[in-house]
């Protein structure tokens, strides 16, 4: 069985949480760090954060068609802001399957989505610990929650272009290593 809607939004909001203190150590003269995103900023990695928003709150509405974000002035207050707009979103009954239009057309089911969604906050969240050198772990429950959603989401075809190869680590790492390490970080 898969996830449900409101376990995936419960997901999300401790994902939020998780990450809204990793953005609450960001400063101006930290920007132009490294991410564990190769060749990223962290104010690249905050651009990329600012657009997922948007696109998961968009699907809310039951479509999203991919394209370039604007880039919001204050962006740490813009990505708190547009996370609290996420969470309400999905908080509300939701549409059907949500159809992805971009260079080829993709229907997912809500609850997997929002799953997706709090992978993604979750592990830029961390990636923004490691450029600001807070890098304080993901919560061992968030991580073993979230590494079955890893599993399903990322594929073959993901490696290289949206995520590293996985690295090896031991059986019985701490959750957050495993998830870490599945999507070629840590």
């Amino acid at each position: 069985m898969g996830p449900t809607l409101p376990g995936s939004v419960e997901l999300l909001e401790r994902a939020l949480g998780y990450t809204r203190a990793r953005l609450a150590v960001v400063r101006d003269d930290v920007l132009d760090r490294p991410t564990p995103c190769e060749a990223w900023t962290l104010a690249d990695l905050l651009a990329h954060m600012e657009d997922g928003l948007d696109a998961f709150t968009e699907a809310a509405g039951g479509s999203v068609a991919v394209r370039g974000g604007t880039r919001t002035a204050g962006r740490v207050t813009a990505i708190r802001d547009k996370a609290c707009a996420l969470l309400t979103a999905w908080s509300h009954p939701a549409p059907g399957d949500v159809v992805i239009e971009g260079a080829t057309r993709l229907d997912l089911e809500v609850p997997l989505l929002v799953a997706a969604a709090a992978l993604e906050v979750t592990v830029h969240g961390w990636d923004v610990g490691q450029g600001t050198g807070e890098g304080t772990p993901i919560p061992a429950g968030l991580a073993q929650e979230l590494l079955p959603v890893a599993h399903r989401l990322v594929g073959p075809g993901d490696r290289g272009a949206r995520f590293a190869a996985p690295r090896r680590g031991r059986a019985m790492a701490p959750y957050d290593h495993r998830l870490l390490g599945f999507l070629g970080r840590g």
